[in-house]
């Protein structure tokens, strides 16, 4: 046999799993479970376990107030067909009630803890209730709710507590604690944002309706939250800008609802209006996607 022959290259030998994890097991052994860096690392499980469940709680009462709060602004359309106006937006005032308890909810979460580290959990529900309240002040009042209105709302009282323990009823005496939440500017921004499709909607409700003036004080009205808007321009947060472009469009479906009112009014008949005004939406949707 030639020396080639003979010298191959040492292969290498398989390492057995289970000899693997016998090693593993002998290591963790030997492991101190009183060790500091071993308890340092408990700790920061369970912090990081308590975040995570609050987290997914509040994304929870979020998605709660979401709905509440669409069911609202489904009720407070009703305005345009309904004689007695007062009573929706009463209904619609337990409606806001409800919504309201359950931001008291997050409030409670929140208590010690930083807003900024939870916020992505909860806006969603914010920005609409936002949009709902927004929605119901404008039918009431013809103006804006201002954000200090909104967080005016927003304080929640917590009593104190019985504890009954056999005969005797023990009282748990706790001094009145008084809890607040605060919407962030941005929040309120995007919640008026997105009331602006509402108000478009509520434009065409009212013209099929009858109503020849609501489109007129809407217009006034979109053309006033556009300015707003367009004055914060690039420099305000990222979201902010996004919305712009769905506040062009809900504006320029009031203002051409507007000009077919007084241009060819008293050419269409009155229970053909809405059809009209909705079929020309569908062709500026249309023409704002080929550009």
């Amino acid at each position: 046999m030639s020396k080639r022959e003979g010298e191959g290259c040492p292969r290498k030998k398989k390492t057995d799993g289970t000899q693997i994890q016998k090693n593993d097991q002998r290591e963790i052994s030997n492991i101190n479970p009183s060790s500091a860096v071993l308890s340092s690392f408990r700790a920061f499980q369970q912090e990081l376990d308590t975040k995570h469940d609050k987290y997914e709680r509040l994304v929870k009462i979020s998605r709660d107030i979401t709905i509440e709060s669409k069911r609202t602004i489904f009720l407070l359309h009703r305005v345009t067909s309904v004689p007695n106006v007062e009573e929706v937006l009463e209904e619609a005032d337990g409606k806001l009630d409800s919504v309201r308890q359950k931001i008291g909810q997050i409030a409670e979460e929140l208590r010690g803890e930083d807003l900024y580290q939870f916020h992505r959990a909860f806006t969603p529900g914010i920005q609409e209730y936002v949009e709902a309240v927004s929605f119901q002040h404008f039918i009431r009042h013809r103006t804006l709710i201002s954000l200090e209105e909104i967080n005016a709302r927003l304080v929640f009282m917590r009593g104190e507590k019985e504890d009954a323990k056999s005969d005797q009823v023990m009282t748990v005496r706790q001094e009145p604690a008084v809890l607040t939440f605060q919407v962030t500017p941005t929040d309120y921004l995007l919640g008026v944002a997105d009331l602006t499709g509402e108000l478009m909607r509520m434009c065409i409700s009212s013209v099929g309706n009858g109503d020849m003036d609501t489109p007129f004080q809407l217009g006034g009205f979109l053309r006033e939250v556009h300015d707003g808007f367009a004055y914060i321009g690039n420099t305000g947060p990222y979201e902010v800008s996004k919305k712009l472009h769905t506040l062009r469009q809900s504006l320029a479906k009031v203002e051409d609802a507007c000009y077919t009112l007084r241009v060819r009014g008293s050419e269409i008949p009155k229970h053909m209006l809405a059809d009209v005004f909705s079929s020309r939406a569908v062709l500026l949707d249309q023409d704002e996607g080929m550009a």
